[in-house]
């Protein structure tokens, strides 16, 4: 019994013990749980503490982005309101023009009923006068009365026979006056009918544009060491460059639009491209004249497709492309061309003609000799017809393009029908501008002077013909020759023109030598 007590009683000290293990155990244990725990907290707070410090960051970079976003979009928003500004000052011109030519046409309306007052009063004396003059015919009448019946009858017959010459005259001087008058009727309704169908937006183009750049500090790149780099801008377009106290703004003076476009292109990529000097200026000048000559390709195939004409050769596509850069008496050559066909179709289809397309296809091509009247003597209607002729067109609308200015006869009825679409394109109110096209072809003859001496390579007309600037070949003039070059290019324009104060004749010969090192 004794041995039986001992033996429980280890055995609950050693469940004791055991208990005791497995306590300390899972004291131990949760203690580690404990640690690793604190342990994540601490290193959950430092990744938070990071992230804070990334997205502060990040709200700060942000911020300054939307800074200099914001002051791009008020420089953008500052140009588009000088753009827009400038444009309502043309168009408070183009009013103002027009109240000009109402005070005109009012003057002449006062100026026809003061004409008229003055033949009706004619027309009342006339009327006495014939009425005094019957009173004299009755009284010489009745002296005739002694006279024998054959005498008489013969007298009686040549007073019937003027009265009825004179009713007959009357009648056909009325029935003419009618015809004329519903011919006329007719022929403005028709008119009406066809220029109610087509209307046509037209933008009068100037002879500056604009070129913003991204900050003042360019200005001295264009400019260059010693000018150099604008010397060879301006030489390689033959455009001005103006560079003024203007913030952000170089203007670009020329009178040839396709020279303008070029130098703008060229001004924007070098702006862009940031790499501004001599010879990328060159580049740039060659790659710019090729885009200008896609442009001019795209435009000549839009003129074409938008009138739906088919089989036109690629060279008159080529020159009515060129026709978009041209203008007349300020007017866009190849929208009035357009502006043209269109009014031409019309009145073609209104009158019952059997070719409404031939009337288009030569209302398009009328001008094409603008194109290339500075390289050909003669009329632009001869050379354009001359133009079409070798390009194969009908001779029906060869010769709509060479009579539609009256240069040669008339030979059927799409003639006068070209004449008259040109007329009323180029007659209404605001189409044309006379005296800037006078200054423009002063431009022109200037430099078409200078170019007829030998060893011209190329000559441009700068600062508004006040100067002419005439690049030489070196290898055929020397110094001295260049002296005198200028000296006969003076005396020429002197003789030919008329000009106020001075034209400055400006003569450079450039020698450049190129080698490459292998």
């Amino acid at each position: 019994m004794t041995f039986l007590i001992l033996v429980a009683g280890g055995a609950a000290c050693i469940v004791g013990l055991t208990l005791m293990v497995v306590a300390v155990g899972k004291t131990a244990k949760a203690q580690g749980i404990a640690r690793s725990i604190e342990l994540e907290r601490a290193a959950a707070q430092k990744e938070i503490a990071a992230e804070k410090r990334e997205a502060s960051f990040q709200l700060k970079e942000e911020v300054h982005k939307r800074r200099i976003e914001f002051k791009n979009e008020l420089k953008r928003e500052q140009a588009e309101f000088e753009r827009v500004q400038s444009k309502l000052t043309a168009q408070k011109e183009a009013f103002d023009e027009k109240e000009r030519w109402i005070n005109s046409t009012k003057m002449e309306l006062q100026q026809k009923e003061r004409e008229l007052s003055r033949l009706s009063d004619q027309l009342r004396i006339n009327q006495e006068r014939v009425k005094v003059l019957q009173t004299d015919l009755t009284s010489r009448l009745e002296k005739l009365a002694y006279m024998t019946q054959e005498e008489a009858r013969r007298v009686l017959f040549e007073t019937l026979e003027a009265e009825v010459k004179h009713s007959h005259e009357k009648w056909l001087q009325k029935a003419e006056e009618e015809a004329r008058l519903t011919a006329r009727e007719r022929s403005l309704h028709i008119i009406v009918d066809a220029m109610q169908r087509y209307s046509s937006d037209y933008v009068s183009s100037n002879t500056i544009c604009i070129v913003t750049l991204p900050n003042d500090d360019m200005k001295g790149r264009i400019i260059g060491k010693e000018g150099r780099n604008i010397k060879v801008l301006e030489m390689t377009t033959g455009v001005d460059i103006i560079i003024d106290d203007t913030p952000e703004i170089i203007t670009i003076s020329g009178f040839n639009p396709v020279r303008r476009e070029i130098a703008r292109r060229t001004l924007e990529k070098l702006v862009t491209d940031g790499r501004i000097n001599p010879t990328r200026i060159e580049e740039t000048v060659a790659d710019m004249e090729r885009e200008v000559d896609e442009i001019i390709q795209s435009k000549g195939k839009d003129a074409v497709a938008r009138l739906n004409l088919h089989n036109v050769a690629q060279e008159i596509i080529m020159l009515l492309g060129q026709l978009h850069f041209r203008t007349s008496f300020s007017q866009d050559v190849l929208a009035h061309s357009i502006e043209v066909a269109t009014m031409a179709r019309m009145l073609a289809e209104e009158l019952g003609f059997p070719r409404p397309d031939l009337a288009a296809r030569a209302g398009l091509l009328h001008d094409i000799g603008k194109a290339v009247s500075s390289d050909h003597e003669g009329p632009h209607a001869q050379i354009g017809a001359e133009v079409a002729r070798r390009c194969g067109e009908d001779p029906i609308v060869v010769n709509a393009i060479a009579a539609h200015h009256e240069e040669v006869a008339f030979k059927t009825l799409y003639d006068p029908l070209i004449l008259i679409a040109d007329t009323l394109s180029a007659a209404r109110p605001g189409a044309r501008r006379e005296t800037l096209a006078v200054y423009i072809k002063r431009l022109e003859k200037l430099e078409a002077i200078a170019g007829e001496f030998p060893g011209v390579k190329r000559a441009y007309a700068l600062q508004a013909g006040r100067e002419i600037r005439i690049i030489v070949e070196e290898d055929i003039l020397n110094d001295q020759e260049t002296s005198i070059l200028a000296l006969n290019v003076a005396k020429k324009v002197e003789s030919e023109l008329t000009f106020p104060g001075q034209i400055k004749v400006n003569v450079i010969r450039e020698k450049r030598a190129v080698e490459y090192a292998k």
